[in-house]
């Protein structure tokens, strides 16, 4: 029978036959992935139910990336029970200090995730890796826990949702803008237990880094994977991260899709996720004057060396308004190292940012940027629920990089273009 993409690579990991969606199968993983949040979690679990080793020790990533460096006493304490958990199983690719990045950038950077794998990880953003053509999604610490001893775990199969972008993509238009775009006309429930399966010509011409961009926030959509068809361009990214043997993997003709959906971006200006849902999508030049206190650019969702470079496109000769928080994360030491070799950081410096280590920090409510009541955000991350940064009382409003720039130095949401 034909396949979408969720189907073709849930497939080729069960000995049983996919007749469509709804079906329960059981398959086999490709890697498992937890936190210094998550992990502690997953390890009492694993404990519990008698287990002696993991699976294979080069197939476990434990990153430990989100109260990093540790940001108090508790947190110090969940990283040692990971870190003693790595050492005691093994495994290989455990990550924290100076080789820690942010997981989901962090982790198909160095080539452990890649075209039709199946991937299971303790945290919701896990889908990111549907950018690469793998099924990836986001399960709990018991999941994680079993699927770490036994190298396998159930799944339904989802319906799958075909989205098309088409049309010409304008001057500060990226990868956050499209997803928002989506989430914005179906909403936060709208690809529910669904998986998402993007093309079109925009798609096609997109940068790897915003095909992650996109499926990162599917799960913002409620979607269990964000998948993007495996071509030339993943297949070459996959290469310079060391990865042999990969092929291109597409959905079969005549495969059948919950419902179709097309945007198309001609004249489509940056889009921003108002407090406090992410389906709360206008565009910036709807907004008017909003003040912001703050301006974060980084994490799982735009930390990419593509998203740096947008930001200094923007603050170049500029600074932050005063009276303005600007905070830049670079995803990884990889990024954080190529942005300071290609001069990034002195304009971020001049324009009076403060740029800190390889960690996911505030976009949790963690560390480094937490907002006070009555204080505004606006911020590259996936999420802006009441109390995501801070206090309950703050606002946060989601956009690409340009947008949090330009914003940073009008010290109101600003399009770029009107710098």
């Amino acid at each position: 029978m034909s396949h979408t993409l969720a189907e073709k690579i849930l497939q080729a990991h069960t000995d049983e036959q996919i007749i469509g969606a709804g079906q329960i199968v059981n398959c086999r993983l490709s890697l498992v992935l937890a936190n210094d949040i998550t992990a502690p979690l997953a390890v009492k679990s694993f404990k519990a139910m008698g287990a002696k080793g993991v699976f294979d020790r080069d197939k476990v990533a434990l990153v430990c990336d989100h109260f990093t460096p540790n940001k108090d006493i508790a947190s110090a304490e969940q990283v040692k029970v990971v870190r003693e958990f790595a050492r005691e199983m093994g495994v290989t690719h455990y990550y924290e200090g100076g080789n820690v990045g942010v997981e989901h950038a962090l982790l198909p950077e160095l080539g452990l995730i890649g075209p039709g794998d199946v991937i299971i990880g303790a945290d919701s953003h896990t889908c990111t890796y549907g950018g690469l053509g793998a099924f990836a999604t986001g399960m709990g610490s018991t999941d994680i826990a079993a699927g770490m001893a036994l190298g396998e775990n159930w799944f339904k199969v989802p319906p799958t949702i075909r989205v098309t972008i088409t049309g010409q993509l304008p001057e500060y238009i990226g990868g956050k803008d499209l997803i928002l775009a989506l989430i914005g006309k179906i909403g936060v429930s709208g690809a529910l237990y669904r998986a998402l399966e993007f093309d079109g010509p925009v798609i096609d011409a997109l940068s790897m880094e915003g095909r992650m961009t996109m499926a990162n926030m599917a799960i913002e959509a409620g979607g269990k994977a964000g998948l993007f068809p495996v071509d030339d361009k993943t297949l070459a990214y996959c290469k310079a991260a060391g990865r042999r043997g990969d092929k291109k993997i597409a959905a079969d003709s005549g495969a059948t899709y919950e419902r179709h959906v097309t945007i198309d971006v001609t004249g489509m200006a940056p889009q921003v996720a108002c407090p406090h849902l992410p389906e709360n999508v206008r565009p910036v030049d709807e907004l008017g004057d909003i003040r912001i206190d703050q301006a974060v650019i980084g994490s799982c969702t735009n930390g990419r060396i593509e998203d740096m470079r947008a930001a200094a496109a923007v603050l170049k000769g500029r600074k932050a308004a005063p009276g303005v928080r600007l905070i830049i994360l670079p995803a990884t030491p990889k990024i954080w190292r190529q942005a300071m070799e290609e001069g990034l950081f002195e304009i971020f410096l001049d324009a009076g940012a403060v740029v800190g280590p390889p960690t996911c920090g505030p976009c949790l409510g963690g560390h480094m940027g937490i907002l006070a009541g009555g204080e505004r955000c606006i911020s590259t991350t996936n999420r802006n629920f009441r109390g995501r940064m801070g206090s309950l009382d703050s606002e946060v409003y989601l956009s690409n990089p340009a947008v949090a720039a330009a914003s940073a130095v009008a010290g109101v949401i600003t399009n770029p273009a009107k710098l």
